[in-house]
């Protein structure tokens, strides 16, 4: 099984869970997790599994993660099991009304990269997931990495 997992990170946050979820799909020298910058679309050739995740940052994924995506051309992940995922602070904690519905409309990272991984053509066999950080900054609630590696498992069972 050749594995990618894909992130972008702002305070550190994002790429521990990529870790996580690379950590959790084994140790093979074909599961990788790379950052977004820099990286280059022949990574994404020959993939069995991809995971691509960034903090939420303005209700969407960041400007280099949606920029990789953006470019890759239609159908180029054709039936590639990929999902997405994001960092976010949970709707319930934010105290301020007025706030808190404009982040319910405006939504989180994982749905839009989610949506350009259906556009490159990739299978979905699980739901996105977005994982807790407490404050914008951080630290990420406890139990998120492992949360993050049996998530990340279950694209397996497929």
């Amino acid at each position: 099984m050749k594995a990618l997992v894909i992130f972008d990170s702002v305070f550190g946050n994002t790429e521990k869970i990529a870790r996580a979820i690379g950590a959790a799909l084994g140790t093979s020298p074909d599961v990788s997790v790379v950052s977004v910058n820099g990286l280059s679309a022949e990574r994404l050739q020959g993939l069995d599994v991809l995971f691509v995740g960034s903090p939420t940052r303005g209700f969407r994924p960041t400007p280099a993660l949606t920029a990789f995506l953006a470019a890759q051309p239609d159908g180029s992940l054709q039936g590639v099991k990929a999902a997405a995922f994001d960092t976010r602070i949970p709707l319930e904690s934010i105290k301020n009304p007025i706030f808190r519905l404009i982040v319910r409309r405006g939504g989180y990272a994982d749905l839009p990269i989610a949506k350009e991984l259906v556009r490159l053509g990739a299978v979905q066999p699980v739901p996105s997931a977005g994982f807790i950080v407490l404050e914008s900054e951080g630290p990420l609630k406890d139990g998120e990495l492992q949360r993050a590696g049996e998530w990340a498992t279950n694209i397996l069972r497929d």
